[in-house]
């Protein structure tokens, strides 16, 4: 198969990691934004756009408020999908998996890493419940700060997701929409991948 270039390699996320490392010196913002789709009760899809953070040996991460909507759209489902775009260098990823939340260390390692600010939003947001005005949000905000001080722990109903992709589509814009695609198709082995190129 003819995957040479930006498309070479065994390991698809090597790949994606590359791609983002490419991003991450060519988009003005945000190279690690991903638009993250879950499906409610009634099978209705959901998107919206959320920072992946890590890309690991076998998956990818982001962070979350297990209540909001997409959190608990994700525990009733056990998948989720994301594309990953870039216009800069008219790439995209696209993912479709399996989730489950990473362990809790990782969670408070990550946590803890963030500015005080956001660690203290994350206790004062009730992401995606009605919201009587932003001056309620910033005095909730103030308050968890007295009840918290300065090194306030993670919330236990917040934390990291991992998605486990069966599906990995790596694209890359090609002149007068003759597009590259190809797709990884994980196998029955856990580690095995087939790769097929798919018309544009």
């Amino acid at each position: 198969m003819d995957r040479t270039g930006i498309f070479a390699g065994q390991d698809p996320f090597a790949i994606a990691k590359a791609w983002l490392a490419d991003a991450g010196r060519t988009e003005p913002n945000d190279p690690n934004a991903i638009a993250l789709a879950t499906v409610d009760e009634d099978g209705l899809p959901d998107v919206r756009m959320v920072l992946l953070k890590e890309i690991e040996a076998g998956g990818f991460v982001f962070y979350t408020n297990f209540r909001s909507r997409k959190g608990q759209q994700i525990e009733a489902s056990g998948k989720a999908a994301f594309v990953m775009h870039w216009k800069s260098l008219r790439r995209q990823i696209r993912v479709r998996g399996r989730t489950e939340k990473v362990e809790d260390a990782m969670s408070d390692a990550y946590f803890q890493s963030r500015a005080l600010d956001s660690r203290l939003g994350a206790w004062a947001s009730r992401q995606s419940e009605p919201l009587a005005s932003r001056t309620a949000l910033m005095a909730e905000a103030a308050r968890m700060a007295a009840v918290h001080g300065m090194n306030p722990e993670r919330p236990l109903n917040w934390g990291g997701i991992r998605i486990i992709p069966d599906e990995i589509e790596f694209w890359a814009d090609g002149a007068f929409r003759l597009h590259d695609r190809f797709r990884w198709t994980r196998t029955i082995s856990e580690f095995g991948w087939s790769v097929v190129r798919l018309n544009p």
